[in-house]
């Protein structure tokens, strides 16, 4: 089951996303109970954790609400659907209390980005966090080159987990027991930014840098959807692709993570209380622009795709003088 966050009519809704259209959860809902002859009553909400697993309220009636919309012929689909683009798609989970990210989860990044190959026993995951507030961005809106330091910005597509209820010290064996389910990150970076480029050279400075590079306004698209965790078996086996302008740059899969999700949930665990909604991004396979020296430009598309998520759109502008 693929849920959504969309906006029509200046409101907010819950939907059923099927790539070029949306199914309004309410309307869904009426029809059904107009059909079956039962009331199918469900919140009305714009929170998706509502209807996801592990703990929402709603989930086991609406993955069943799906089930029959799935089942409906395309004319009577046609009745209930909005074509995708009549309607805005928000990111899935509009107010995360955190976004943690890893980096170097995949062996050939590593290598492509200058370091040494790792096995998982040599090494533990590299975590940051990016402001939900300033940095995560909706499916369609821009991704804004800083003119701070506008040359190199650069795409990576991540597998992003949605925490679905507390997390604390869970084993690795128990810990995807906590995930509501999926969606697709666009983690921007800006390899090479440099403030105050006339400083005194300080032994840190190469790591703030980099950690810098990653918050920028508009760097953490997220969507265009939740692919519920019940509807994946397994995390370890989803294709992964970016394009620019419809060159494919990224084309790899889950299943080169050095360190895979259920190992990830459980590391944060053991320090960090993960809580409903927060976001964790797997790191990105190689591909990157910076390993070609390729940046991004204003007028540049990307679109990253997760089989059975769907594909994230965001176009790239310069930032306003």
């Amino acid at each position: 089951m693929r849920l959504c966050r969309f906006s029509l009519d200046e409101m907010i809704l819950t939907g059923f996303y099927v790539d070029d259209c949306v199914v309004p959860i309410d309307q869904a809902a009426e029809t059904y109970s107009e059909d079956q002859g039962v009331e199918l009553l469900l919140p009305s909400t714009d929170d998706l954790l509502d209807l996801l697993p592990p703990e929402g309220a709603y989930f086991h009636a609406v993955r069943d609400l799906a089930s029959w919309v799935e089942a409906l012929d395309p004319l009577a689909l046609s009745e209930l659907a909005i074509p995708i683009q009549d309607v805005e798609i928000l990111v899935p989970i509009g107010a995360p209390s955190k976004i943690l990210l890893l980096a170097g989860n995949y062996a050939e990044h590593i290598v492509e980005r200058g370091g040494l190959s790792v096995e998982r026993a040599e090494t533990f995951p590299y975590v940051f966090m990016k402001p939900p507030t300033t940095t995560l961005t909706n499916p369609g809106d821009p991704v804004v080159i800083p003119r701070v330091s506008p040359d190199h910005v650069d795409w990576e597509c991540e597998l992003g987990v949605v925490v679905g209820r507390t997390c604390r010290d869970a084993d690795e064996a128990d810990a995807l027991d906590y995930v509501a389910g999926y969606t697709v990150v666009n983690d921007i970076s800006d390899r090479k930014f440099t403030p105050n480029p006339a400083r005194k050279a300080r032994e840190r400075d190469r790591f703030f840098d980099w950690q810098h590079g990653k918050w920028h306004d508009t760097f953490c698209p997220v969507g265009p959807c939740i692919l519920t965790a019940d509807a994946v078996e397994d995390p370890q086996n989803l294709a992964i692709q970016l394009t620019v302008n419809d060159v494919i740059k990224q084309d790899s899969s889950t299943s080169k993570m050095i360190f895979p999700v259920a190992a990830i949930v459980s590391f944060l665990s053991r320090f960090v209380t993960l809580e409903p909604g927060d976001i964790i991004s797997t790191g990105t396979p190689s591909g990157v622009g910076s390993s070609t020296n390729t940046y991004l430009r204003p007028g540049d598309t990307l679109r990253a795709t997760i089989s059975g998520i769907g594909t994230l759109e965001n176009p790239v502008e310069a930032e306003d003088s």
